[in-house]
């Protein structure tokens, strides 16, 4: 296997880089900090809007979308450079990773229409409706239903730990049109849509986006479903698949362990056992890392991921951990705001095994489908 970048790779990531260069703004550390603060929130919307007339944003798109039909490798590079300098395209994210695509793959043309353009623009920001009180990971347990009344549904029921749905245009909402996991539907809904409230949701880390959000006989019509009736399981695991590993947030671990030891370095505070732990974490983001290189290079084959994204995503949660309690201990004047990126990763970390999955559903997902396990009886 050849690990090394071909001369376009390296050169699209000095591309990026110089970007963000002439981007950031000096105080960029200070807004980077809080994963989802009303800062960052409001930078990003102008931040995405340059990285889109600049080709930045979705280059992996397909051209009639907008992007350049670059392969993934460049959209990883995109992905990992944004993640080092702290994700200054916000929410939107999840736009380029994987809502775009996947309405390209399942929306009408009119969805299509309607929303792709603005996402490739960088105009729009959107939220996923998918955790409730009483199902977080486990989708297939989810309450809000979707009843349907001629020619248009009638949603009502709550989600939470919604990110981003304070600020966000739509919601990509799951709801319940049947019974068991197939009886499960996607809607496109616009935030301002009447019969929805957003509550606010305070974090634990000090600032963030996080919410409530009520539906109470909020109407949309059928051309707001997305795909047919019961399809969401098939379609929120392509999605899912897209997002784990489209997120390469090994890169800010392994960035912020960079920094904390030179901090430590510097300081000469570098000890045996903290060049113990260091390396310990080191080697966990590289084997995140390589791991998620591996799905990429899948898909750059024109290959589906299975359950290898689980692997993925819990090696990633892995590394975060581990850098982020090796910050704790040896440079603990981090976590009280002395260095703000190192912060900002700290408050990253916190919630790395919740987000895109909780952790230990990623467990099961890979003993069962990955490993092929047997379920003990009950």
């Amino acid at each position: 296997m050849d690990f090394a970048w071909t001369d376009e790779q390296l050169a699209f990531r000095a591309r990026v880089q110089d970007f963000l260069k002439t981007h950031l703004p000096a105080d960029w550390e200070h807004i980077a900090h809080g994963p989802a603060s009303k800062e960052q929130s409001a930078f990003a919307k102008t931040f995405c809007g340059a990285l889109a007339k600049e080709g930045l944003l979705v280059p992996h798109w397909p051209e009639a979308w907008g992007g350049c039909d670059a392969d993934p490798w460049i959209a990883f590079i995109l992905a990992e450079e944004m993640w080092i300098a702290g994700e200054p395209r916000g929410g939107q994210y999840m736009n380029v990773n994987w809502i775009g695509p996947t309405l390209m793959l399942f929306g009408s043309e009119q969805q299509q229409q309607q929303y792709i353009p603005p996402m490739a623009r960088g105009e729009t920001l959107w939220c996923q409706g998918f955790s409730e009180p009483e199902s977080g990971s486990d989708l297939a347990s989810l309450r809000t239903r979707a009843d349907k009344d001629g020619d248009s549904y009638k949603i009502n029921g709550q989600k939470i730990w919604t990110s981003y749905a304070g600020d966000a245009d739509t919601c990509f909402c799951l709801a319940r049109t049947g019974t068991g996991k197939n009886g499960i539907s996607i809607f496109l809904i616009p935030m301002d849509t009447p019969g929805i409230t957003v509550r606010d949701i305070p974090s634990i880390i000090g600032e963030g986006d996080i919410h409530e959000v009520f539906f109470d006989d909020v109407v949309v019509p059928e051309s707001a479903r997305l795909g047919e009736e019961g399809q969401a399981w098939e379609i929120v695991g392509k999605a899912l698949s897209l997002e784990r590993v489209g997120i390469p947030r090994f890169a800010l671990a392994s960035d912020t362990l960079r920094k904390a030891v030179d901090i430590l370095k510097q300081a000469d505070r570098l000890s045996s056992g903290a060049m113990e732990q260091a390396a310990k974490a080191h080697a966990a983001c590289e084997a995140a890392k390589l791991y998620s290189y591996s799905i990429i290079d899948q898909r750059a084959r024109g290959k589906i991921p299975g359950p290898e994204a689980s692997v993925g995503r819990f090696a990633t949660v892995n590394c975060e951990r581990q850098v982020a309690e090796f910050v704790v201990e040896h440079v603990p004047e981090a976590i009280s705001g002395e260095h703000p990126m190192l912060l900002a990763h700290h408050q990253r970390g916190i919630v790395a095994g919740v987000a895109s999955g909780a952790a230990e559903i990623q467990l099961n997902l890979i003993a069962t489908q990955y490993l092929e396990l047997p379920r003990e009886p009950r």
